[in-house]
């Protein structure tokens, strides 16, 4: 549905983005990741149309942005970082002048609005004025009116920063619940929440694209095992062994109280049946093993290794 192709972006001498390629296919909750100063924002300004890319192509349902902006802008629903709220209107005129910006047909209009009301549950603020709402209650008016127009495509910037726990619970729900329907984009720099929502993810940094995969393959990491040990040996003796092991790609030693014992957790090749080889290692050097499990990499892990590599 949504594709960059080799978008670069340039603020004079600086380069926002350098020749960034993604796709978000349809009917997908797609992440976008990297730390401040990544071009997250940058890369969903310029796929939603908010500005032009200096190099480079986005496609939208196979259609160009800049030759023709109108179609593609009609299949998405924009919230920026920072709402664009109107705090004089009602949360009702708000969502009714957001409709007729996006051509809804004006005898639909009165429906359309009460139907996203109910969907982002602003019933109880939807006579009241947006300047004497809650943080919480504008992000969802914003949330709102992004779903004006009932786009295919929702892009957000950070839709749940600045809100209570709550508050975040109840946008996250929403946001699974209309990726049931839609398409969705959105940044974040809560890797949890990403994990929960997402099934396609992509990681910036520095203005390009570190990895771009469904979060199942990004979480095995290229067939990499990671096991936590305890190995009653000292680690003089033991890590040389360790690392000689074939199967071994790295070894993290953990703090312990006890010199004659090493733990670690050892990052294997998992096609190499690291746990038979570490057996038989451990067997010939009379070294007692004491603990052993798999730990499998959440996507904090993955994305730390990724950009520390980048």
């Amino acid at each position: 549905m949504i594709e960059l192709r080799q978008v670069t972006k340039k603020y004079g001498p600086l380069e926002a983005l350098h020749e960034v390629s993604f796709t978000a296919p349809r009917g997908q909750i797609t992440g976008l990741l990297g730390v401040n100063g990544a071009g997250k924002t940058t890369a969903l300004n310029i796929l939603t149309g908010y500005f032009p890319p200096t190099a480079g192509q986005v496609l939208v349902d196979g259609m160009d942005m800049l030759t023709d902006s109108a179609r593609c802008k009609r299949q998405i629903g924009f919230l920026p970082e920072k709402p664009p709220i109107y705090d004089e209107m009602t949360v009702r005129e708000y969502l009714t002048f957001a409709s007729r910006l996006r051509e809804v047909e004006a005898r639909s209009i009165p429906a359309h609005v009460r139907e996203i009301i109910g969907l982002c549950g602003l019933e109880e603020a939807a006579d009241r004025t947006l300047g004497r709402l809650s943080k919480g209650y504008r992000q969802r008016a914003g949330f709102a009116q992004a779903l004006c127009g009932a786009p295919p495509v929702l892009v957000l910037d950070e839709p749940t920063v600045g809100l209570d726990p709550r508050q975040v619970a109840e946008i996250r729900e929403l946001m699974r619940r209309l990726g049931e329907k839609h398409t969705i984009i959105f940044s974040s720099h809560l890797l949890s929440e990403v994990q929960q929502l997402c099934s396609r993810v992509v990681i910036l940094h520095h203005g390009r694209v570190l990895r771009e995969a469904n979060l199942g393959d990004m979480m095995e990491d290229g067939g990499a095992l990671r096991l936590r040990v305890s190995i009653a040996l000292g680690e003089s003796r033991l890590l040389p062994a360790l690392r000689s092991l074939p199967c071994v790609r790295r070894v993290k030693t953990l703090p312990t109280q006890d010199a004659a014992v090493t733990e670690a957790v050892l990052e294997c090749d998992a096609a190499q049946d690291p746990q038979t080889q570490l057996f038989h290692l451990l067997a010939a050097m009379d070294a007692p093993l004491r603990l052993l499990y798999p730990e499998r990499d959440s996507l904090e892990d993955v994305f730390l290794r990724a950009t520390e590599e980048g």
